[in-house]
């Protein structure tokens, strides 16, 4: 099986997969995210079939729609790409990125490296970032019913793995708590030079959040 028929095979997986998901997390995310990893590849020396596949399943159970159970992604991951009789080291490979690529609250050691890995880290980053990022951000805080913001509440930048799992925080905070620390944690040159643009725009947003909530004219 070459790898163009493996590719579509997985991009009709996911779809259906994900046919329910989530507004943040649905196909569409996967679509953003592989679309951004092709981008990206284009200048960085990786296995384009293992950045594909990671990109296209790096989120095929995530673990906050799941109970926290990380085990669940991988799992299903790697049977499905073993029934296409993948061969075992790519398989392990995108279990690897699947494994390693969330951010998990920025103090969790990062347990595998790969310039595959980077490429889909930096991928599914951006897509946290910028006008979408933002849109994605408050689609998640309404499906969890979180408060928009609270004054009184202040972003926890020191937050353990777990407490940033089960965190209830208005939806504002995760700005601090995460979207605006990733332009810092880019891995490739072209994934930091998109992000410097769209950190600059969420910037602008919180701006204008404060002045309005601030009552200003």
């Amino acid at each position: 099986m070459i790898s163009e028929e493996i590719i579509n095979k997985t991009i009709r997986f996911v779809k259906k997969t994900l046919a329910d998901a989530e507004g943040g997390h649905d196909w569409f995310h996967i679509k953003r995210v592989y679309r951004n990893s092709l981008l990206i590849s284009k200048t960085e020396p990786v296995d384009e079939l293992v950045v594909s596949l990671g990109s296209l399943l790096h989120d095929i159970a995530d673990s906050k729609f799941h109970n926290g159970d990380e085990t669940i992604g991988p799992k299903i991951a790697r049977e499905f790409l073993f029934e296409l009789n993948v061969d075992s080291k790519t398989i392990e490979h995108v279990v690897n990125i699947i494994e390693n690529i969330s951010f998990k609250g920025g103090n969790e050691a990062q347990k595998f490296k790969s310039p595959e890995l980077d490429v889909v880290q930096d991928a599914d980053r951006l897509d946290a970032v910028g006008a979408i990022g933002i849109a994605r951000c408050f689609n998640y805080g309404g499906f969890k019913n979180r408060t928009l913001y609270d004054p009184d509440i202040k972003p926890n930048l020191g937050m353990t793995k777990e407490q940033y799992k089960t965190s209830t925080a208005p939806t504002i905070n995760h700005f601090y708590e995460k979207l605006l620390l990733l332009k810092d944690r880019m891995n490739t040159k072209t994934g930091k030079q998109i992000a410097n643009k769209r950190h600059a725009y969420m910037l602008g947003f919180l701006d204008q959040f404060d002045s309005e909530w601030k009552g200003e004219k």
